[in-house]
């Protein structure tokens, strides 16, 4: 496949103006109904689909059929991402108004990171072809597990990087608007707790970009399959998080399609190097068929279902104490271990 620079251009030219456009259509801080999230859904799904019917038109069905392939197993995982900002946003109380704000920083530090990550995976794999056979293994691992762990949830009161962030950080229980960062009353800049929600969310897709970009080079060893695969499916990745949050109660089922697809690629993987080559079409075929099936499967035994019930609720992640922040109120470091010492310091001018 080969790809002229001014097309690179031209990819990454419309990706910064819809970012822009995205920005400036949320410039003020406001609660992002479903409507809203569903009409900016529309939006970027059009785009990747548009996309792909001129990859088809201008290289074929074969790189038609990868980047619609790609675009799928990265839409199916951001699902699952999705779910985990939402137990995120839960666990620090951030207000819904100012949830954007964090997506949108944390999508675009997702595609500097995917792109680097793509850049280096094609060079290694073009210069070490049996690394695919470690990627397959990978996958069919990662599969396995999705299988066991299908039933457990991130709990941000036990991570490791919140807690680094912590010891490293000084930071306060309260959030001062969207700002990042603030300054006490002795003049230090301390972080506020959307700063730690903006780290845990880029760290979260760091994690998830590990078993996803393995997964898309099972499908398409082109960087610009690749590469525009996952820059079309992440950048509906918050308005999927703003239509999707308060449903995902009823994806009981989603976890296990997860999985069974993750291990076909790796199957497709480990064949592709020296037994069989897979049709993508077949690919494409089976990760449609087993995206739908969970979905359906778990809409349909979730009917009627109450939000926080059922085997999809998330148990055991009580939120921390994070507000906002009364106006005028100076920052005060946060000491979860003297709640009364921080109620009686607050300070108002």
């Amino acid at each position: 496949m080969s790809v002229p620079l001014w097309a690179w251009f031209a990819v990454l030219g419309f990706i910064v103006t819809m970012l822009l456009v995205d920005l400036v259509a949320h410039r003020r801080a406001h609660v992002i109904g479903v409507r809203e999230a569903a009409a900016w859904s529309g939006v970027w799904v059009a785009a990747g689909v548009a996309f792909g019917i001129l990859v088809w038109r201008f290289y074929g069905a074969e790189y038609g059929q990868q980047y619609f392939a790609g675009y799928l197993i990265e839409k199916s995982l951001a699902v699952d991402n999705v779910f985990v900002w939402a137990i995120i946003f839960g666990f620090f109380a951030v207000p819904r108004e100012f949830q954007h704000r964090v997506l949108f920083l944390g999508v675009l530090g997702a595609l500097v990171l995917r792109g680097a990550f793509i850049a280096a995976g094609a060079v290694i794999i073009d210069t070490f072809a049996w690394v695919l056979y470690i990627f397959a293994a990978f996958l069919l691992w990662t599969g396995y597990r999705m299988l066991r762990t299908r039933d457990e949830h991130v709990d941000p009161a036990n991570s490791r990087i919140f807690r680094l962030f912590r010891r490293v950080v000084p930071m306060t229980d309260a959030y001062h608007g969207q700002k990042f960062l603030v300054r006490a009353r002795n003049g230090a800049l301390i972080a506020t707790p959307l700063l730690a929600v903006l780290v845990l969310v880029e760290a979260t897709d760091i994690l998830f970009a590990v078993d996803s970009i393995p997964a898309i080079f099972a499908i398409s060893s082109e960087p610009f399959i690749v590469f525009t695969a996952n820059a079309f499916a992440l950048l509906g990745l918050r308005a999927m998080y703003f239509l999707l949050a308060d449903l995902m109660h009823r994806f009981i089922y989603l976890k296990v399609g997860l999985a069974l697809i993750m291990i076909w690629v790796g199957v497709k993987m480990a064949l592709k190097v020296d037994v069989l080559y897979i049709p993508t079409w077949i690919s494409l075929t089976v990760i449609a068929t087993v995206l739908t099936a969970s979905v359906v499967a778990s809409l349909r035994a979730t009917k009627g279902m109450a939000p926080g019930t059922g085997a999809g609720a998330v148990e055991g992640t009580r939120p921390a104490p994070f507000r906002v922040a009364a106006e005028g109120e100076h920052a005060e470091p946060w000491r979860p271990d003297e709640p009364d010492q921080r109620r009686r310091t607050l300070t108002r001018t």
